[in-house]
């Protein structure tokens, strides 16, 4: 029998030319072998299996080649290719630095660099894993890299380039390698499979590389484990039972069940999947990428973005013609939220179905909010024209009324007020609140006109003080001018600045209690006030407040002036004295407790 050699080693590139998918490094690397503008140290660095160290040895193997092509490709005749491609070359060292990664190895590679090459221009050093290097090996290793003689090169490959110290990075000439694209993957594959002899379709090849995730060696090792599993046929059917991949018919068949509002068709393909070994978790997150391909569907233009094969495009773009982006987008986003929550969550398989039924509830949502019409939006009430039957106040109880000396009004709610031909308005009462004594709801009277022809003699309605709550930010208006105390009219005002306290209005408490009101003749109230601040605020505030006070009083003459605070001197600081004997005047005890210790209050 002989000896198997797997794909990635047998069909391993040996010329720029059959490198996949790096053709950005290849095309620099062949332009500095042709201008000899070449590094004392490259820096390949990227994902796993996408070609660092076959780039590396490409290089090396061209830079000493004593025939160059044409296109810059080694010849592979020469003695200096043919020792390499032996492995019993002089000039080409390979170091591998996961294994050989002290300061010993670093000093027995810098002792070999003084020894110039006994063929070819140059000496190449190729360190695979140059990341693994201690810190010490790295260290010794620097001088050397700075400053090498003209005929040795380094080349250094990494997967983690973070690792690497910033002295060693500036050093070098870095070049990225990008992960390889799954068409990339799925034509090399091919090229394979008609130089083998083996059946394949492209849905299969453009699955593996698919799963590949860029690296080309991880499919070239899936590709010879199926070739062997389907017996040299690689068909899609192969690929997704030998890899255990969840096919893109579950979820174009449970789409059509979503599009189709099929709550137990969507729940049952569910089941499918798990009883097939899937977790819900790879599922959900299957499903997102789905939707996310449907979304990439609806626009010929970002077609190319879709990964697969023609025949699976072709699916997406028939179904996609079938969704909207609205609900594309609510899908996605239910289905991420899933995904999120899927591992912190104690019922798993319930987490997913949910969002399942979510997301068969979406299309009706949308038909719901679209037939949804402008005119649903809030309306403006119609007018009252005339309070209900249980509305009207009882008997013995009157309404607050609006009216001026030699003028009758009547109090009709209305939107509008109703002008009579020979009548005037005399006053408009806006957004008062009185409540009905048998039900504590609140009526609100909306402006009012006053009218003489209506009701003969308002002037004898008065408003009972318990049938009256705190207003909105309107005056209750009346001609009710009762006596009232001084002390009756500094408690109401000390009940109204303390339910400003209680609401957090502190300004106003503050305000309110600063300075002591002054209440004058004609039944004005003159306060004081510090700031143009407070003088702003008592005016945003006065409505309410002579609302209250005018209630609480039963006398509609009230009014507020303000005055600017004295400037006196500034205020000398309480004294010890001062200050216990305040306290002393409030607590007698405090005294008590002074002689009994013979305490010192200075």
């Amino acid at each position: 029998m002989d000896n198997f050699i797997v794909s990635a080693r047998k069909y391993r590139p040996v010329t720029f030319e059959s490198v996949v998918g790096q053709q950005h490094i290849t095309n620099t690397l062949k332009n500095a072998i042709k201008n000899n503008q070449l590094a004392q140290a490259f820096l390949f660095c990227g994902p796993r299996g996408v070609g660092k160290t076959t780039c590396a040895r490409i290089l090396a193997k061209t830079i000493n080649c004593e025939n160059l092509s044409a296109q810059l490709e080694p010849c592979g005749q020469c003695e200096s290719c043919r020792s390499f491609q032996n492995g019993n070359s002089f000039s080409i060292h390979e170091l591998d630095a996961a294994s050989n990664n002290s300061v010993d190895d670093i000093r027995s590679l810098i002792e070999q660099v003084r020894i110039p090459p006994q063929s070819g221009r140059y000496k190449i050093y190729i360190i695979d894993e140059v990341h693994m290097l201690s810190q010490a090996a790295f260290n010794a290793f620097l001088k050397t890299l700075e400053e090498p003689p003209p005929y040795a090169i380094f080349i250094l490959a990494t997967t983690e380039k973070h690792k690497i110290l910033p002295t060693i990075l500036s050093r070098c000439q870095i070049f990225d390698f990008n992960r390889i694209q799954v068409e990339d993957i799925a034509h090399h594959l091919a090229s394979i499979a008609k130089k083998e002899d083996i059946r394949f379709d492209n849905d299969g090849l453009h699955l593996i590389g698919q799963k590949a995730d860029g690296g080309l060696r991880d499919a070239l090792s899936m590709f010879d484990q199926i070739v062997s599993f389907s017996n040299r046929n690689v068909t899609y059917k192969a690929v997704i039972d030998n890899l255990n991949i969840l096919d893109y018919d579950y979820y174009f068949r449970i789409t059509d069940c979503i599009l189709k509002e099929d709550v137990p068709g969507t729940l049952l393909i569910f089941n499918e999947i798990l009883v097939n070994g899937f977790d819900g978790n790879h599922f959900i997150s299957g499903l997102a990428s789905h939707f996310r391909n449907l979304l990439v569907g609806k626009d010929h233009a970002t077609l190319k973005l879709l990964e697969v094969s023609d025949g699976i495009r072709s699916k997406y773009m028939e179904q996609s013609d079938k969704t909207n982006v609205s609900f594309l987008l609510s899908a996605l986003n239910i289905a991420n939220q899933c995904d999120l929550n899927y591992k912190v969550s104690k019922n798993q398989r319930l987490q997913v179905e949910l969002a399942l039924i979510k997301i068969c509830h979406i299309r009706s949502a949308l038909n719901l909010s679209a037939q949804k019409p402008d005119t649903d939006l809030k309306k403006k009430p119609q007018p009252i024209t005339e309070l209900p039957a249980e509305k009207q106040a009882p008997e013995g109880q009157h309404l607050p009324q609006a009216s001026t000396p030699g003028t009758d009004t009547q109090i009709t709610p209305s939107a509008k007020p109703a002008e009579k031909p020979g009548t005037s308005f005399e006053k408009v009462i806006e957004e008062t609140r009185p409540t009905d004594v048998n039900s504590e709801e609140q009526i609100r009277i909306r402006p009012v006109a006053a009218a003489s022809s209506l009701i003969p003699n308002l002037n004898t309605l008065s408003v009972p003080r318990d049938t009256v709550k705190e207003s909105g930010p309107s005056l209750i208006a009346g001609d009710s001018q009762e006596e009232f105390s001084e002390q009756a009219f500094y408690e109401a005002w000390t009940r109204y600045a303390l339910k400003a306290k209680e609401k957090g209005k502190i300004n106003l408490f503050t305000l309110m209690t600063a300075h002591t009101p002054v209440l004058e003749e004609n039944n004005s109230i003159k306060i004081e006030i510090d700031s143009s601040y407070q003088k702003d605020l008592l005016k945003s505030e006065k409505i309410d407040l002579l609302n209250a006070l005018r209630t609480d009083l039963r006398n509609f003459n009230i009014d507020i002036r303000t005055v600017a605070a004295r400037k006196d001197q500034k205020k000398k600081p309480y004294t010890n004295r001062e200050k216990f004997l305040h306290m002393a005047e409030k607590n007698p005890r405090l005294e008590d407790l002074r002689q009994r210790f013979d305490l010192d209050i200075s």
